[in-house]
């Protein structure tokens, strides 16, 4: 088989493990099986909420393990095809077999990035929350940056994006803010985004063209329906009101509308602005704790399962995640996962892709995937 050719089935066939790691292959045909029976008994749709869940698991799980085996299938196919058409030296049909083989890894790698996206909040519309780290207007400038790449991205994969929180910069960019992004798998696709962000660059704001490093840290936590119970006790939050900022208006800076609540035994602060309100901002401040107490059980849960596997702890999730150098000819690097990138640009302007399906894949391998010149 040509090189070509083997390059591709060697890719299609990493995905495919890939695949079967994440969705724990015997154990999802069991439950695909139970979900099934479930469907079939009457009793179950007695309970339209029940009923929907299980409808909305199987259906996910169905479609996970069809595209698995459909591309195992035409795989098999495909290299038999190849195989034969090399045996009579048939040019021809051996360039259809390998065109062939190329959409099929470019449909595995597709198909991959879903897979992986299986947690249990996965499918949730997510917090995005940027903080400046200490640099003053540099690093202001940089969360600027950063809160831009991840609007342009979320609206170029049909997302909604809306400001929650937000606080300027005495002269550029942003102290802080809160996106929240509405989409399918929002926060799956995101989540890999948590950590310290690393910018290296000629600044714009020094005279004498110096290098500056700029630090700013992204936190990413799940958007919580009814159907997830986070308890959280009154008498663990202390509630501050204040003028929210912004560039005037009706209710702006006129009355204590802006809302910080503090969760006294985890140190967990979030605040909400945007609303005319301060009712509507109170509510939407304990949405986000909620939110927030959920992330940091998920975490925690995440850490359990990642020290029984000595290969996870490398680079921990919470350190810093991305390297980005803004110089010509020069790489963007992910230093969880390795991956890198020659076009700065691209990927400021929100081309994630590719560094995203890295990290997710190495959630589940817990082995470095790099990804080389990303466009």
């Amino acid at each position: 088989m040509r090189a070509e050719a083997q390059a591709h089935v060697d890719t299609i066939n990493e995905a495919l493990a890939l695949l079967r790691r994440s969705l724990d292959w015997d154990r999802a045909l069991r439950r695909l099986d139970e979900l099934n029976a479930r469907v079939e008994d009457q009793a179950l749709w007695n309970n339209p909420k029940e009923a929907q869940e299980v409808m909305r698991e199987r259906r996910r799980l169905d479609e996970a393990v069809t595209a698995t085996r459909t591309i195992e299938r035409e795989l098999a196919d495909t290299v038999e095809l190849i195989e034969m058409a090399e045996a009579e030296g048939d040019v021809e049909m051996t360039d259809e077999g390998t065109t062939a083989l190329a959409d099929l890894a470019r449909r595995a790698d597709q198909d991959k990035v879903k897979a992986l996206l299986s947690g249990e909040a996965d499918p949730n519309d997510t917090y995005l929350e940027i903080n400046a780290g200490a640099g003053g207007t540099e690093s202001q400038d940089w969360a600027e940056m950063l809160q831009r790449m991840y609007t342009r991205w979320a609206e170029r994969h049909g997302m909604k994006v809306e400001l929650v929180d937000y606080h300027a910069g005495e002269q550029a960019g942003i102290k802080s803010a809160t996106l929240l992004v509405k989409g399918e798998n929002a926060y799956g696709y995101a989540k890999v985004e948590s950590g310290v962000h690393r910018l290296v660059r000629i600044s714009p704001y020094d005279s004498s063209a110096r290098r500056h490093t700029s630090f700013s840290s992204v936190w990413v936590y799940p958007v919580i329906d009814d159907n997830i119970e986070v308890e959280v006790n009154e008498s663990d939050l202390r509630i501050d009101t204040y003028r929210a900022s912004g560039a005037g208006g009706q209710h702006i800076n006129t009355t204590d509308s802006a809302v910080r609540i503090t969760h006294l035994p985890t140190g967990i602060v979030v605040q909400c602005q945007n609303q005319r309100s301060q009712h509507k901002n109170k509510a939407e401040a304990f949405n986000q704790l909620r939110a927030r107490l959920y992330e940091r059980e998920l975490a925690e849960r995440e850490a359990v399962a990642n020290a029984e596997n000595a290969s996870k702890t490398d680079i921990g999730w919470g350190h810093q995640i991305r390297s980005y150098v803004l110089q010509p000819y020069q790489l963007v690097k992910d230093l969880r996962t390795g991956a890198t990138s020659t076009s700065p640009g691209d990927v400021l302007d929100g081309d994630l892709d590719d560094f995203m399906a890295a990290a997710l894949a190495q959630r589940v391998t817990g082995e470095k995937v790099v990804v080389e010149d990303v466009d």
